[in-house]
């Protein structure tokens, strides 16, 4: 094995199918051809990691290899957006995550989700109707016209953006999420350049909101987050500002690609969309599933060490690169019976596609309500639906993974 199969997992030849590698990736639990990353593979090794206090998000305790693909894309905040929680160590992390939370999760804010549900079921019903309504429904894209409004609208809700600014986001969204990717080929100088321009604009549009709510707070998210108090004090409005970039971005990016890798998933196994149409309540399984099976975050590249650490009897020296394969660990034989086979009643799904840790994905329980509400409506009103595209259009993003466009034909649309 050489770097060449790092290479092919990001080539974007491979973005519909990267499953063949993971499986050759997965002969090597730790793979290191001597000049770029340190790459696991494997569920025991890439969970233990997760969990491990010896491994750093902070790309400032990384010793650069030559060899590491993602040296040559620029990772760093700015001195609008700084990096949010997501990329820090405790305490800082810890810190951040636990005033983010007071506003969004238990203890504090302990029904802040659930009571959302009704807002939720009345978005997907109004996105449906709209397709329902256009001329001709039978030829839907499902990003264009579901997957990517109904996330997005959620998070900006929830945050208190106006509604009319919401579509500003989906370009801002869109580069910022491609700079995770660690694409070889990408001209470093120019994706710095359109990294920098999306941050310093969403970072100047959240500057100026913020300002608003600490003078008129609304109750919305980001009025609780700008001025709340707590044992830890008050966000600062540099933390604030990538606090809120964070929820806003990753807070939808994640989820778009869940209810289309979801859609994608049930349209090649029709039994178990028909069953979900006829039981509802099989979605929040389902969606476990689709999270091992086909999960929205593919890799995790920015991670290192802080000391020497033996994995499967290989010691990694501190300071070096480390790639986490987590949809590699999700098919690993030695965790899962038959792990290519998607199905929804598997017991024990103890999968890594929100990860693990105290890095484990913020937004874990929004994301699990919306999939669910998006498929399970999906399914009993869309009569007939059938993929006209297999595989379908992919992002170029190997680390964000998910259908760029998913073109489906329908019979009609059941009314709501």
């Amino acid at each position: 094995m050489t770097q060449g199969i790092l290479r092919q997992i990001l080539d974007y030849s491979s973005r519909a199918n990267p499953y063949p590698l993971y499986q050759e990736l997965r002969a090597t639990p730790v793979f290191h051809d001597g000049d770029g990353p340190y790459v696991i593979s494997t569920y025991h090794e890439i969970k233990g990691l997760l969990h491990d206090p010896r491994i750093s998000s902070d790309s400032r305790n990384l010793t650069a290899t030559a060899g590491d693909p993602l040296n040559q894309a620029e990772e760093g905040g700015s001195d609008v957006l700084p990096p949010s929680f997501l990329k820090l160590d405790p305490p800082d992390h810890d810190r951040l995550r636990r005033m983010t939370n007071r506003p969004f999760g238990p203890p504090h804010s302990p029904r802040r989700v659930e009571q959302m549900r009704g807002e939720l079921g009345g978005i997907v019903t109004g996105l449906i109707d709209t397709i329902a309504a256009k001329g001709d429904p039978a030829r839907i894209d499902l990003v264009e016209e579901f997957s990517y409004p109904f996330p997005v609208t959620v998070i900006c809700r929830l945050l208190g953006v106006p509604p009319e600014d919401e579509a500003r986001f989906h370009v801002w969204a869109d580069t910022l999420a491609a700079s995770l990717d660690p694409d070889p080929d990408a001209d470093p100088a120019e994706r710095a350049k359109k990294t920098e321009g999306a941050r310093m604009e969403l970072g100047m549009y959240l500057a100026g909101l913020i300002e608003e709510r600490r003078k008129n707070p609304t109750g919305d998210m980001l009025s609780e987050l700008a001025t709340g108090q707590g044992p830890d004090g008050t966000m600062s409005t540099m933390e604030v500002l990538s606090t809120a970039a964070l929820l806003l971005i990753a807070g939808h990016e994640t989820t778009v690609n869940l209810i289309t890798n979801g859609m994608l998933t049930l349209l090649r196994n029709p039994e178990h969309l028909e069953r979900l149409r006829s039981e509802p309540n099989l979605a929040v399984p389902m969606v476990e599933e689709l999270l091992r099976f086909e999960p929205p975050v593919q890799l995790l590249p920015q991670r290192s060490t802080l000391a020497d650490i033996e994995v499967a009897g290989v010691t990694i020296p501190k300071g070096s690169s480390l790639w986490l394969i987590l949809a590699s660990g999700n098919r690993d034989p030695k965790r899962f019976e038959d792990p290519d086979r998607f199905d929804p009643d598997r017991p024990d799904v103890q999968h890594l596609g929100l990860g693990s840790g105290i890095h484990s994905c913020f937004g874990a329980p929004l994301a699990r309500l919306e999939a669910a509400l998006a498929l399970s409506e999906l399914a009993r009103r869309l009569e007939n639906p059938r993929l006209l595209e297999d595989p379908p259009p992919y992002r170029q993003n190997a680390v964000l993974r998910g259908p760029r466009h998913l073109p489906v034909a329908v019979d009609g649309i059941r009314a709501a």
